[in-house]
């Protein structure tokens, strides 16, 4: 991959989301102090806001805490397809769960498109939202996928799911089958957002950013108590939601062992042909998928894929490219005004973990949603609203976070990620847990800092520097090479000293310095 080469002349210089871009959100205080609520809720994307809005709705003193700020982790940098048909997925659950629960899944998730709807209407949000066909393909050539998608169109029939099948799709795919789902939806789930969680403070709703929680609760007679990290601020409360992505509170679970982090990239192009419409899934590989967007009076189009497991050393622009040579080759490009990627987990068993860590603990978590955290954040929302106010809710076994089904993929999954405990220690993978105070002197790591991943060294003397860890020259991350004490950019060499001055270009800037707050 050459980062001169004429296909990369288009791609903006650094990622940054549309949805970000285009929606001016509110900001919130930091807690200066200790605190008394009913629910306490951690993470500030869709999950998170859904659950504080429908609990201060029911009545409950309600308070969201966010580590950085609101919606800037996956929900800010999703594709926003708001769908039950989650890829190849329907057949593989008929297997290891039984037909009833797949039809739990698809009820759930419908019952989460719905509502979202509703809702929208309900609170008179402007949030571009329509209605439209989900579409999931095979492509020419590709007989293998052929297969496996004609068995996912028979769990279609079996579980009595509306799907269509067809040979031909409406864009300039080619194409050897696809399964169509009518009645599906797409929005800007930002501006979305913004309402419900203007709809959250009218109801006495309490928001802070920058507050991390740490993982000790303390549990006394029926309350809970978290802690935050730097302050040791306390929260008391009756319930605790973690809807953060790793749960904050692991309880012994070990769910970092349990989720596997996957990063897939996302162009929002101007085509030069025009789009037809509908919302589209490659069903083989690699990744690629397809959905229409408004922007300043033009119809854009989000070309999206490139998924891998996230990892070290991976050049993130060279995904980029490859989507940009796809997205050329079937609508052309006029221009590509954003660019982003996101992070999402995917469980076990590919359903996600959903509800009551036990029967004795009121800590509830949501995680796991396969990059579908419209509907699935949507529905944990729904259910751990039910779960909370003691309302039966149909879908609470089939997502309890303590199952597990035996299946041969699980099997292949625990044997080829033996080592992801740890790999996730020695902070080598994107989702970081560790912290500045970890670091020995003479040591270095990317940690997380408020909220949202940064690189430390503490020298010999026990001083910290801090750094961003976005590449000044084309926005990849950079990681620490313990060899030479530096920061090093897997995507085009370009390498830094320990406090963020260039060693090396490409990159002419120096990399962000950021306040350790020791």
């Amino acid at each position: 991959m050459n980062p001169e080469n004429k296909l990369s002349q288009s791609l903006p210089q650094f990622p940054e989301s549309l949805w970000r871009d285009t929606t001016d959100l509110p900001s919130f205080p930091k807690l200066a102090g200790d605190h008394d609520t009913d629910v306490a809720v951690v993470g500030g994307g869709i999950t998170g806001i859904t659950t504080a809005y429908l609990l201060s709705k029911a009545g409950y003193k309600v308070t969201l805490l966010e580590a950085g700020v609101l919606l800037n982790g996956t929900t800010g940098f999703t594709t926003a397809k708001i769908t039950a048909q989650h890829g190849m997925f329907y057949d593989d659950l008929i297997k290891h769960f039984g037909e009833e629960n797949a039809r739990l899944y698809y009820q759930s998730n419908s019952a989460a498109i719905e509502w979202i709807i509703s809702t929208a209407k309900e609170l008179n949000l402007s949030c571009g939202m329509e209605r439209e066909a989900a579409y999931l393909y095979a492509d020419a050539g590709d007989e293998k996928t052929l297969k496996q998608l004609e068995k996912e169109f028979k769990a279609y029939e079996k579980l009595g799911l509306p799907g269509e099948w067809l040979e031909h799709v409406p864009l300039p795919l080619r194409v050897e089958g696809a399964i169509k789902m009518p009645g599906q939806a797409r929005f800007h789930p930002l501006q979305y957002l913004q309402g419900l969680i203007k709809a959250f403070l009218d109801n006495g709703g309490v928001i802070y950013e920058h507050t991390v929680i740490g993982e000790k609760v303390e549990q006394d007679g029926g309350g809970l108590t978290l802690i935050t990290e730097k302050s040791q601020h306390r929260i008391s409360c009756r319930h605790a939601v973690s809807a953060s992505h790793f749960p904050f509170y692991d309880g012994g679970d070990l769910y970092f062992t349990r989720l596997k982090p996957e990063r897939s990239y996302v162009l929002a192009i101007q085509p030069e042909t025009d789009f037809e419409g509908g919302m589209y899934l490659s069903a083989g590989g690699p990744t690629r998928s397809l959905r229409a967007v408004e922007w300043e009076g033009k119809r854009l189009v989000l070309v999206g894929g490139e998924s891998h497991k996230t990892g070290q050393g991976i050049c993130t622009f060279g995904h980029y490219e490859k989507l940009e040579q796809f997205a050329g080759q079937l609508l052309g490009i006029k221009s590509i005004p954003y660019r982003w990627s996101a992070q999402d987990l995917v469980t076990l068993d590919r359903v996600p973990y959903i509800g009551r860590v036990s029967e004795k603990e009121e800590i509830y978590i949501a995680t796991g949603f396969k990059k579908w955290g419209m509907t699935s954040g949507t529905m944990a929302a729904l259910m751990i609203s039910d779960q909370i106010q003691r309302k039966d809710n149909p879908y609470t076994e089939l997502y309890d976070p303590s199952r597990f089904k035996a299946s041969p993929s699980i099997k292949n999954f625990i044997v080829t990620n033996s080592n992801v405990a740890k790999e996730f220690v020695a902070g080598k993978l994107d989702f970081v847990h560790r912290k500045t105070s970890d670091l020995k002197p003479d040591e270095g790591a990317v940690v997380r800092h408020d909220g949202k991943r940064a690189g430390a060294y503490r020298d010999s003397e026990g001083k910290l520097h801090l750094v961003d860890t976005t590449c000044t020259h084309m926005g990849c991350e950079v990681e620490w090479n313990d060899g030479e004490r530096s920061w090093d950019c897997p995507c085009h060499g370009s390498r830094f000293s320990y406090d963020g001055e260039v060693f090396e270009g490409p990159a002419t800037m120096p990399l962000t310095k950021l306040d350790p707050e020791e």
